[in-house]
């Protein structure tokens, strides 16, 4: 079998950049990232979540060969949408990411009701990330934390709130990345979600283990190709 390309998938607010760390630890493997169309600077251009599993779709089926695609947080939820079906996809890589079934929404993930670092403008059709330091990037070195929020989006309000009408991971094989200090998931709701894949790994990381820890993703995601390719 062909060695898999590695499809990257943004998680709210961010967008490609977030995984160029962890892509020049593998300068030996075929990668591409996906930009998600909910996320951005233009509040009235966001896309919404099955535009978001467009994208990705797309994505995929343009690759020639296997993947095996790594979602962070909000990524998890386009990507079990989106690739439902596709029978190139080896694995699915959930990365303190939002595991969820059919008739699942990441608003509904979280209970229903806003969370307190969410700045909601449900009026405007989109939200921003509060006190992004200490949600995302508390293990993060200051100079990449504020990097990093400088690049920061806004995020479709509408995206969180539809509803998955497939979920991949019933016929895709997943992994699952518990990240154990992270504040945007809280560890129980990792750990519920992580059940629902075969395989369950740890970080002693916040949010962004692609920006504190990226060689460790990276070994994690060489394993997880090494594992479609056996």
């Amino acid at each position: 079998m062909p060695q898999p390309t590695i499809v990257f998938v943004h998680g709210a607010f961010h967008g490609p950049w977030a995984w160029d760390a962890v892509i020049r630890e593998l300068p030996d493997l075929a990668t591409r990232t996906v930009t998600l169309p909910s996320s951005g600077h233009d509040a009235a251009t966001l896309g919404d979540m099955y535009s978001d599993a467009a994208a990705i779709q797309e994505a995929v089926t343009a690759i020639e060969g296997p993947v095996v695609v790594v979602a962070h947080s909000y990524g998890g939820v386009p990507a079990t949408e989106g690739l439902a079906g596709l029978a190139q996809v080896s694995r699915l890589v959930y990365l303190a990411s939002f595991q969820l079934d059919v008739g699942d929404s990441l608003f509904s993930a979280a209970g229903g009701k806003n969370v307190d670092w969410w700045d909601v403008h449900e009026a405007e059709g989109y939200f921003d990330a509060l006190r992004p330091e200490e949600v995302f990037f508390a293990d993060v070195d200051e100079a990449a934390t504020q990097a990093a929020v400088a690049r920061l989006g806004h995020q479709s309000w509408p995206a969180i709130n539809q509803p998955l009408t497939r979920a991949a991971w019933h016929a895709i094989p997943s992994t699952y990345v518990v990240c154990e200090n992270d504040v945007a998931i809280p560890l129980a709701a990792q750990e519920a979600m992580a059940q629902r894949s075969g395989r369950v790994l740890r970080l002693p990381t916040s949010h962004s283990p692609f920006l504190s820890r990226p060689a460790d993703v990276a070994s994690i995601l060489r394993a997880e190709v090494a594992s479609a390719t056996a």
